[in-house]
């Protein structure tokens, strides 16, 4: 009998173990209190990255649950972001994102005028669909995640 409680106990301590892993080390918006932060912005491209006078990072906010990073490019080359693969892109009536101009200044004290772009973030820490349109017209597929993100203090 006291084998069948000390089998009970482990199979409930593995279940308990088992269900805090499901969740306990995942962020998302449901763990992110409505908010604006600065977050990695990570690729898996050189060519497509953030703009080095950004550090490699952009501004998360965070809105009913709802994340997005605002991120500003090297240039304007970059035409429209889908989130998504680019054969979707492709399709009529998908919803690109939309360029804005930003201006970034460099350590040296320079300023340029760049694209940016509001992307939706469906979670953190996770790699996520992202397909580019350049000035030569051809859309290229990406993948990219957002992490780390810190509170910017109000």
């Amino acid at each position: 009998m006291k084998h069948k409680w000390i089998t009970l106990a482990f199979l409930i301590l593995a279940a308990l173990t088992a269900l805090a892993g499901c969740g306990g080390d995942e962020t998302n918006a449901n763990v992110l209190t409505d908010g604006v932060y600065t977050a990695d912005f990570n690729t898996d491209s050189t060519m497509f990255h953030v703009n080095e006078a950004c550090d490699g990072k952009g501004t998360l906010t965070v809105k009913d649950g709802e994340m997005v990073i605002h991120i500003s490019l090297p240039s304007k080359s970059v035409q429209n972001l889908y989130p998504g693969l680019a054969a979707d892109a492709e399709q009529e009536g998908a919803e690109l994102l939309q360029p804005t101009v930003d201006t970034v200044t460099y350590s040296d004290g320079m300023s340029e005028e760049v694209h940016g772009f509001d992307v939706p973030v469906p979670a953190l820490d996770s790699e996520f669909d992202l397909a580019l349109i350049g000035t030569k017209g051809t859309w290229y597929d990406h993948k990219v995640s957002v992490s780390n993100p810190e509170k910017v203090e109000e």
